[in-house]
């Protein structure tokens, strides 16, 4: 909700019952709760977006009891942009909210130019991160990510620059995204034998995509790391968009370079049939798709990004219904494969 303050302006205040429906999930082996569904900034939340729209979703998700967001430093468009809205945002209606919040940044991918911006340098890393703070207004960051693995560099400088942040109290928490098993494996050790605490690991899943399931869950659960997972949704296939086709305007009538009309048509017979079991469950296929994801006891959350309020709200419902059944599993994988 939100109230008129003196001045005139809009001040937040944050709804009395944000805690009572949201489901809470342990992370790994960790003291850290997070909600079952977190808000990610990709998309909607740059200069190019209405900033007074990404202020509504921001508040919408934490009424819902959605206490973690989730950044990287490159996330705009342009580059840092998302970060400094939500400073702005932040700064305007959640500063007395600040130790509810759970708020992650990342660093690996592209950021500025030459050979310090990029990838998985100790200088990279500590650099990008003092930005970030600035850029969002923070002393802190809850959890940081190295985002991607550094097939140049070793290791071992790249895991001792997150056990150092972790230690100038830079950040509370770190984790690594987009690694495969044998790097996972190697970065747990490491970062056990600093004592640094290492919660998540961040990895594209959904119905569509479970390369996860092979080996990277049994070995988080070994080492005690949680999972986040990001794409949910297979941008955007796993909702009603494309039930009838590829409408006008869409994300694959664009063809852009993570979605194409071609993938869109090839998996049409499955969306529909996926969207049939959904329906039979009281669901909708988004909602199906993120209570599939749940299911598995290492994922702590599932990341969903919002271009509204109401997007949110529509995919938060997920939570209404978590159970399936052997059938319905069966059917699913049936389809699937």
């Amino acid at each position: 909700m939100q109230i008129n303050d003196k001045s005139g302006a809009t001040e937040f205040l944050a709804s009395s019952a944000r805690y009572d429906s949201m489901t809470y999930k342990r992370t790994g082996n960790s003291g850290v709760l997070l909600p079952a569904i977190s808000l990610g900034l990709w998309h909607n939340f740059g200069f190019v977006d209405s900033i007074q729209n990404a202020r509504e979703v921001l508040r919408c998700a934490f009424d819902l009891g959605i206490t973690h967001f989730d950044l990287a430093n490159n996330y705009g468009p342009p580059y840092g942009s998302a970060e400094e809205n939500f400073g702005t945002i932040l700064k305007r209606d959640f500063k007395s909210y600040r130790d509810e919040l759970f708020i992650a940044t990342k660093a690996g991918y592209d950021m500025w130019p030459g050979p310090y911006g990029n990838l998985g340098s100790r200088k990279y890393l500590i650099a990008s991160l003092d930005q970030s703070l600035k850029r969002m207004g923070l002393d802190y960051i809850d959890v940081f990510y190295h985002h991607r693995p550094d097939p140049e560099t070793p290791l071992e400088e790249t895991m001792g620059a997150l056990a150092d942040i972790v230690r100038q109290g830079k950040a509370l928490y770190v984790a690594i995204s987009n690694y495969k098993p044998k790097e996972t494996q190697k970065a747990a050790e490491l970062l056990k034998a600093s004592n640094t605490p290492f919660i998540l690991h961040q990895a594209r899943y959904s119905m569509f995509d479970r390369w996860i399931e092979e080996e990277l869950l049994e070995t988080l659960e070994n080492n005690g790391v949680g999972c986040i997972t990001f794409s949910p949704l297979a941008q955007g296939m796993l909702t009603d968009k494309y039930l009838n086709g590829i409408p006008e305007g869409s994300r694959a009538a664009k063809n852009m370079t993570y979605l194409t009309s071609e993938t869109v048509q090839s998996n049409l017979k499955k969306i529909q049939g996926l969207n049939t079991i959904a329906q039979n469950r009281g669901q909708k296929l988004s909602q199906m798709a993120i209570a599939w994801i749940l299911r598995h006891k290492q994922v702590a959350s599932v990341l969903i990004g919002a271009s509204s309020a109401n997007q949110l709200k529509e995919n938060v419902k997920a939570l209404d219904n978590l159970g399936f059944t052997d059938e319905e599993l069966q059917l699913i994988d049936g389809i699937v494969g």
